[in-house]
């Protein structure tokens, strides 16, 4: 079923530079939503996509790319130093809960789902999907109850796929295909005055790496990630809360070629935490302190880097009024000699107008050091590049009402950001085959994002709709540039995203339609695309026994040939058939 986005949150989140109030959009993940499935119901987000099941997945916000775009997985940052870009397809999105997309801090949030016992010490859901181009999912996952307090769980699922599916010419995408592996245990606590999360996580897939329709390969690529990371929430009386987060994770990518092979292995350990002191009752304040190592060896290149984040932010609130203002100090130091340190201004403010109608705003200032392979590149990098820097801002109106039998909610957002030294790989010398990276880039990004949702409750009946509009004018500012003043290239100038759903007795119908229009690959050709997707399933009670949930879903149903990423193509009309028992 598709994932339903609730996008009136305006929640308080305790990440690496402390407590901050955001402007948020959650998604809830259902049973066999992909991670472009679920980030393509926010307009605000552009998704790249490598095509297939095997292809690479990544996001970004606004224009500011998605080195810029910050990665959580249970409040704790994913971070990839080579590229800036983590790979999203290693997530199992099938143990996860929610997506949640912070605008303020530039960031996406996966939360993992915590278990539901009812009167049972153990719970378990086992599901298996099948899909075209054969495709196969299978997923478990086992709960414990651990006592009044604490509990476990663990979960493992599979991606199978020959991902060969038919082109437009009526060939097929070859070398497409994968074989995945995902399988975590998280245990959950609840201490007296807040509560605990371990998780250990492992992704390993063996995969095609097609290329681009221009230049098709037989190349391959073997990925093995692994993390460890615990997070601890205790409040030690009504003046103090401790916030901390431990983590440690290895990444394996390995390319096959016939050109040569390339290894990177990456590793990765980080320390946060956040002080919370609540002075008065409408005034907080917050020191963060953050450390972080990042090592990558390779048969190209070795590189270190040690990052340092210290923030003091004060949280003010009244019953109309919430201000949250912080400063933050960050620190880069590379092993071979660079290092950078920048300071951070931030402002949110939520005033209430009336019951249930509030208006919004933000700013803050966005700071992005160079990844490794920007600086340290063999032949390509350049240890001259200065971090990229950027201002947010966001002015928005909220509202949201219940009412016996529907409740109703809209937003309005309008945004600014403008981006400086954007580091933009170009050629060094006439050939135009010997590029360089340089900080020549400028962006300015503003836009509108409007939402309209309403949910009804007539008896053994439910429907509703969310209606998500975009407006994004996020055009290349850099002087003398060939493209200055159009917009970025795979950014959508307009975005539509229409959902409905009605529901009655276990029965569940559902529809989404994508709209992009305005959307070019940077060298004039249009990359527009709609689809619709369509799902219908229906969940039988078996009592004491736990449910049985059928599922049947249409991908793509009028069979739209687009791309996320141009040369790319997505497949085109697919079907979708899944069973899955509760316990």
């Amino acid at each position: 079923m598709a994932a339903q986005p609730d996008t009136l949150q305006a929640v308080t989140v305790v990440a690496d530079r402390g407590v901050v109030v955001s402007r948020t959009d959650t998604v809830k993940i259902q049973s066999g939503t992909t991670v472009s499935e679920a980030l393509l119901q926010l307009p605000g987000l552009s998704v790249g996509d490598y095509g297939g099941a095997a292809g690479l997945k990544s996001v970004s916000l606004r224009g500011f790319g998605g080195a810029h775009t910050a990665i959580y997985l249970d409040g704790v940052r994913v971070g990839n130093v080579q590229s800036g870009q983590l790979d999203l397809g290693m997530l199992g999105m099938g143990s996860l809960g929610t997506v949640v997309t912070d605008y303020a801090q530039n960031s996406v949030s996966f939360q993992t789902l915590r278990p539901v016992f009812l009167d049972r010490p153990v719970a378990g859901t086992v599901r298996l999907q099948g899909s075209s181009f054969g495709t196969w999912r299978p997923y478990g996952r086992l709960d414990f109850r651990l006592g009044k307090r604490w509990s476990l769980s663990a979960h493992a699922n599979g991606i199978i796929s020959k991902g060969n599916f038919p082109l437009e010419d009526g060939s097929k995408r070859l070398n497409n295909d994968i074989k995945q592996i995902q399988a975590g245990a998280d245990i959950f606590g609840l201490l007296e005055g807040g509560d605990f999360h371990g998780k250990m996580y492992y992704n390993g897939s063996d995969r095609g790496t097609p290329g681009s329709l221009s230049w098709p390969s037989n190349d391959r690529q073997k990925d093995r990630n692994a993390l460890t990371q615990v997070a601890l929430r205790k409040a030690f009386g009504p003046l103090y809360t401790l916030h901390l987060s431990a983590k440690a994770s290895y990444d394996d990518l390995q390319y096959l070629s016939e050109w040569g092979d390339t290894r990177y292995e990456q590793t990765e350990l980080q320390l946060n935490s956040a002080h919370k002191f609540h002075i008065l009752d409408w005034w907080t304040v917050s020191l963060a302190a953050d450390l972080s190592w990042d090592g990558l060896k390779s048969n190209m290149y070795n590189e270190s880097r040690l990052g340092t984040v210290a923030a003091l932010a004060s949280a003010f609130r009244t019953k109309r009024f919430k201000a949250d203002l912080a400063l933050e100090y960050a620190g880069v130091f590379d092993k071979g000699g660079a290092h950078w340190n920048s300071f951070s201004p931030s402002a949110d403010l939520r005033f209430t107008i009336l019951d249930g109608f509030d208006v919004v705003a933000f700013g803050r200032r966005a700071y992005q050091t160079p990844t490794f392979n920007d600086l340290y590149y063999p032949d390509s990098g350049n240890p001259e590049l200065k971090p990229e820097d950027g201002w947010l801002t966001d002015l928005g109106l909220d509202f949201a009402r219940s009412f016996s039998f529907v409740t109703i909610k809209a937003r309005l957002d309008g945004f600014y950001n403008y981006l400086t030294n954007k580091i933009t790989w170009a050629p060094a010398d006439e050939t135009g085959y010997f590029w360089l990276p340089y900080n020549v880039g400028k962006v300015q990004a503003k836009g509108l994002d409007a939402m309209a949702a309403a949910d009804f409750v007539l008896g053994d009946w439910r429907l509703g709709f969310n209606y998500r509009y975009s407006w994004q004018k996020i055009v290349d500012k850099t002087p003398d540039s060939y493209t200055y003043d159009q917009q970025l290239a795979y950014v959508p100038i307009h975005t539509l995203v229409l959902s409905e759903y009605v529901s009655w007795k276990g029965w569940r119908l559902e529809s989404l339609y994508h709209v992009r229009s305005g959307r070019t690959d940077g060298a004039g050709t249009n990359l527009d695309w709609n689809t619709l997707d369509c799902s219908l399933g229906k969940t039988f009670c078996l009592g004491k026994a736990g449910s049985l949930a059928l599922q049947v879903k249409a991908n793509n149903l009028m069979n739209r040939r687009f791309e996320l990423n141009a040369g790319y193509p997505m497949p085109g009309r697919s079907f979708m058939g899944g069973i899955e028992y509760k316990f």
